[in-house]
């Protein structure tokens, strides 16, 4: 009974918490007893499925590129890819966070972040490679924040996962402006005016002018997943946490 009512007394701490931070605080009493990893965890870390629609997903990208790419001159395209749950996992951190009876926040994200333990995902360093070995340049697009850049360009130097660009997210808020940096060749100097080809990510924001409302779409704007697109499965977090339950 008393770990019930440790359990029904954060819940109740975390309820009267979202709705003005939308955070758990990290002054909140942790739990007696570890709660139970969520499924949504469980799977992505421990399931077969999970690793067989990664390969499957990246297998299928590196098709596409190398029919894609087969009449383009090397240099003048690139990939642009996220990094989160699309190139490196962060299902220890969602585990972590579990076990001490909380949710993520800014503070241990940051912690995480420094601790570059962000490993690669099954088939990413070998698509990646790939797209080098073909002549193209890899864009790292992501929604981590400008502070976080340096410690995830060590996190991926640490894990030899290769990449000419990789553009955080400062005051410029969606991707877009990030995309259009890499094709206009302002994104970097060792980076000059590529196409970009194709878009990797695990959210439905990671690919040009999509969001959640594509959801009531019948089919026409889903054209181009399985050529230009390539989306990864996330049951851990994402934009779709804001849809309507139904």
């Amino acid at each position: 009974m008393r770990v019930m009512t440790l359990l029904l007394t954060a819940a109740v701490l975390i309820g009267c918490t979202a709705p003005e931070t939308d955070k758990v605080s990290d002054e909140l009493p942790k739990l007696e007893t570890p709660l139970e990893l969520p499924r949504s965890v469980h799977w992505m870390r421990n399931s077969a499925e999970y690793q067989a629609l990664m390969r499957q997903t990246y297998s299928l990208a590196a098709n596409q590129l190398r029919a894609v790419t087969q009449d383009r001159e090397a240099g003048t395209w690139a990939v642009a890819l996220d990094a989160d749950e699309t190139v490196i996992s962060n299902s220890l951190y969602e585990k972590e966070l579990r076990a001490a009876g909380h949710q993520t926040n800014d503070t241990n994200w940051a912690a995480w972040v420094d601790r570059q333990e962000a490993t690669p995902l099954p088939g990413a360093v070998e698509f990646i490679g790939l797209a080098k070995e073909l002549g193209g340049y890899v864009a790292i697009v992501t929604n981590r924040g400008e502070a976080d850049c340096p410690a995830t360009r060590e996190n991926f130097e640490k894990f030899d996962i290769p990449f000419d660009v990789m553009l955080c997210k400062g005051d410029d808020g969606e991707k877009e402006g990030r995309w259009e940096k890499v094709e206009s060749g302002m994104a970097s100097e060792e980076v000059p005016p590529v196409e970009i080809v194709m878009w990797l990510g695990d959210n439905i924001k990671d690919f040009p002018d999509h969001d959640q409302g594509l959801r009531f779409d019948n089919g026409g704007l889903f054209s181009d997943y399985g050529s230009r697109y390539f989306i990864m499965p996330n049951t851990m977090y994402g934009s779709w946490q804001e849809n309507a339950h139904d």
